[in-house]
């Protein structure tokens, strides 16, 4: 072994031509040249750098501190201007009796006075309003301020002064003169809440000027300790006095020793003869090794410059050198930064041949490529573990199964690991089969997305095992399939002697059941009967006597045999003629009623014209609106016809106006509209009238329903009005709806078909419900029906 040449200072032409040929060594010259400098400069800045922080933070601290407090004197004095206007408004407006509370109110609810104080006082001095209310009230005004002594005025106009204040602590004030009967007015910004932002501003300040400062100290005791580490470097003058003599031809090895000041590499004679080149004692040059070395795999140049930086101390490399032979020899390379005390900077180190490793190492990676290959091939999931259930492989059907990332997949993981980063969980399990012989089982297993999978265990020689799962959601699935077939199939064959028990139940429950409704259709046809007997019988026993009461009444007050004597008969005669008319128009309702609950009501279907109807019912209701100052507005479209039953429609019309008229206070306002919408005749009718609830909306339509009760009622009627006319409305096929509110109007809309043709008879059991709404209905409305007789009477 020989020692290393070229590091002293008087290097010949040599050294300076390696030199031109290292790019690191101009570099680290200048470094040399300034690092003295640096070390004893960089305390000096680092001081006058913290000195000028800290006088910056003082001044601005300061500086911001005059400004929020001169912003908060302004801020102060233009409240305090606008509150005072607010209060002399009150002062001079308000009532002696009600100055306290308007004066209190208007302090309270001002969110500019949220972080301020507001006391107003009495030409006395006493406060009697203030925030809060029962703050300050009773005492003087000017016991809850002191002026500081010395303390110049603050603000725009100079009203502004810092006190001190009773209940502790210190503020701004401001005070204003008030009209009468108010005095003064004490405004107070606790200094507190003036400040605050000034505080906050300045613990950043401060926080952010001691962070740097502290940032800058840590810095240049780094570079101090670093300067430390360079100059002891430097003190290393002691160079290795030994190197290895020997080298391990039989390890395969050899020693360098690169000088990096002068470019010369010193071999072994080991390393001459793992590359099979002829031994010799001197050193090489750079360019001899840039020759042998392969370009792809290492960049000389670049590592000196690297190594010349400082951006590595060791190198552990393997490249190719080419053999003397012209073949390629796999080194690795293992080497040292040494820097001597004359400042030479050695790279000293080991090559090692790895050409039968890497040849080994090829064939292993193309040996685990293919079984890596194969097992990805593998239509199941596999995955393989070590004794100490640790993973070694798996493919990407197991992966994508138990939905693992790829770093939970990693070899050397856990199980348990593996187990709880993948998000399908076993929930069942259901063993198949043992193999206690061959060290193995087989199982079940279902997840938590409801597949299920077939998997299957083998130990390994080296204690791990591997297992296999077969995906057989699809047999499982068809399986349940038939299981759930066969339980619905014996489901069927119970529902199907249940079905035919209860068909014969049925059958014997029908039969009584058309007993019955024979028996009665026999009652209802002869309810249905008595009831037209009746209600005949009874039309003519009322409508007789009425003819003659309304005759001879109308002759009595027509006077045709003489005067009667006295001026109340006539009146008398008046009342007997309109109770009269009066009951004879309700038992015509409950005949027309009656009639078409009964089916028996025949329509005589014509052309018709609808707008002629509406003028003529117009007309006779024209009169009881005049008479109740009534507006009736309309606006009917010309030649609207339709095919219907004349006299039903304008019975439909005229009893829709005169409900109109009838309950529409005097001076109100009555609309008929007419038009025609596709293929039906649109009438609506509205007016301003008192109004229905929605509770009573429901009800209305029925017989002898009515909004009020017998006891309230204020308008007389016998509620079959509208019932009459919605049941017309529908032998047309048509359709009425009512909208109301409540003492605002009603509107109410007629719909008719154009090509109407008359509804079928209802059933009998239409019929027998028809009978007893009416029947009921018809006793309810006794009442009613005596009042007009007892009044003729």
């Amino acid at each position: 072994m020989a020692p290393a040449h070229g590091a002293s200072a008087s290097a010949s032409t040599d050294s300076i031509k390696a030199l031109a040929q290292s790019v690191a060594k101009p570099a680290y010259r200048r470094l040399l040249i300034a690092e003295p400098v640096l070390r004893r400069a960089v305390p000096v800045l680092i001081l006058v750098f913290l000195i000028t922080i800290a006088t910056g933070a003082a001044v601005q601290i300061r500086d911001n501190h005059r400004r929020a407090v001169a912003a908060a004197a302004d801020e102060l004095e233009l409240v305090a201007a606008v509150l005072a206007q607010r209060l002399e408004i009150i002062a001079l407006a308000a009532a002696p009796t009600r100055l306290q509370d308007e004066v209190t109110a208007a302090i309270g609810a001002d969110p500019m006075l949220r972080d301020r104080d507001v006391f107003v006082a009495n030409a006395a001095g006493v406060v009697i309003a203030s925030t809060p209310p029962e703050r300050g009230r009773g005492r003087r005004i000017a016991e809850l301020a002191v002026p500081i002594a010395g303390t110049a005025l603050l603000g725009r106009r100079g009203s502004v002064v810092e006190s001190t204040l009773a209940e502790g602590g210190r503020g701004f004030v401001t005070l204003r003169d008030l009209p009468a009967p108010l005095g003064r007015m004490l405004v107070i910004t606790p200094a507190a809440n003036a400040t605050a932002g000034w505080r906050s501003d300045t613990a950043m300040t401060v926080t952010l000027s001691a962070t740097t400062g502290f940032v800058v100290l840590i810095l240049g005791f780094a570079f101090h300790w670093q300067a430390m580490r360079a100059r002891e470097a430097d003190l290393i003058h002691d160079t290795v006095r030994h190197r290895i003599d020997t080298a391990l031809n039989r390890g395969r090895c050899g020693l360098w020793d690169w000088d990096l000041a002068s470019g010369r590499i010193f071999w072994s004679h080991s390393m001459f003869a793992i590359l099979g080149i002829e031994c010799r004692d001197e050193l090489l040059e750079f360019e001899d090794l840039e020759a042998l070395v392969n370009p792809q795999d290492v960049d000389l140049a670049g590592l000196a410059a690297q190594i010349a930086d400082g951006q590595t101390r060791a190198i552990d490399r393997a490249f190719r050198m080419r053999h003397a032979r012209g073949d390629w020899v796999w080194l690795r390379v293992r080497c040292e930064i040494i820097r001597q005390g004359d400042g030479g900077v050695h790279l000293i180190g080991i090559a090692v041949d790895i050409t039968e490793q890497k040849s080994l190492v090829e064939k292993t990676v193309a040996a685990d490529i293919r079984l890596r290959d194969a097992i990805e091939t593998v239509p199941e999931a596999f995955v393989l573990w070590d004794a100490e259930n640790r993973l070694v492989m798996c493919n990407s059907n197991f992966q994508e199964l138990y939905n693992l990332s790829d770093s939970a997949v990693v070899a050397g993981t856990s199980y348990e690991a593996v187990l709880a980063a993948g998000s399908q969980h076993v929930v069942r399990t259901i063993v198949a089969e043992s193999g206690a012989t061959t060290g193995g089982r087989t199982f079940e297993a279902q997840l938590d997305d409801g597949r299920w999978l077939q998997i299957s265990e083998r130990r390994t020689k080296d204690g791990g095992y591997v297992s296999v799962g077969t995906d057989i959601t699809k047999i499982k699935r068809h399986e349940e399939k038939l299981i759930e077939s066969e339980r619905r199939l014996m489901a069927t064959i119970n529902d199907l002697r249940n079905s035919q028990q209860a068909l014969q139940t049925q059958a014997r429950q029908l039969s009584e059941l058309a007993e019955k409704y024979a028996a009665e259709k026999t009652r209802a046809e002869d309810a249905n009967q008595a009831k037209s007997q009746f209600l005949a019988n009874m039309s003519h026993e009322l409508r007789t006597p009425l003819n003659a009461i309304l005759g001879f009444s109308e002759m009595m007050e027509a006077r045709l045999f003489g005067p009667l004597g006295v001026d109340r008969y006539d009146e008398y005669c008046r009342d007997i003629r309109e109770s009269g008319q009066y009951l004879l128009d309700v038992i015509n309702d409950i005949l027309d009623m009656s009639r078409i609950e009964a089916g028996r009501l025949r329509l005589d279907f014509e052309p018709v014209d609808a707008d002629r109807i509406l003028g003529e019912a117009i007309r006779v209701v024209s009169k009881r609106a005049q008479d109740k100052a009534l507006t009736v507005t309309s606006c009917i479209a010309p030649e609207i016809g339709l095919v219907a039953d004349r006299r039903a429609v304008k019975q439909v019309v005229l009893n829709l106006l005169s409900n109109a008229v009838k309950f529409t206070p005097d001076g109100g306002e009555v609309r008929v509209h007419g038009r025609r919408s596709g293929d039906d005749i649109v009438i609506a009718i509205a007016d301003t009238g008192i109004g229905i609830t929605r509770q009573a909306l429901a009800r209305l339509g029925r017989p002898f329903e009515q909004v009020e009760d017998q006891f309230t009622k204020s308008h007389q009627g016998s509620g079959l009005g509208l019932a009459i006319s919605k049941s017309l409305v529908e032998l047309h096929h048509g359709s009425m709806r009512l909208r109301s509110t409540l003492n605002k109007g009603t509107i109410v809309v007629v719909r008719l078909p154009i090509g109407g043709t008359r509804k079928p008879s209802a059933g009998i059991d239409a019929l027998q419900a028809a009978a007893r709404r009416f029947d009921a209905a018809l006793y309810n409305k006794d009442r009613e029906v005596a009042t007009p007789i007892r009044s003729c009477g």
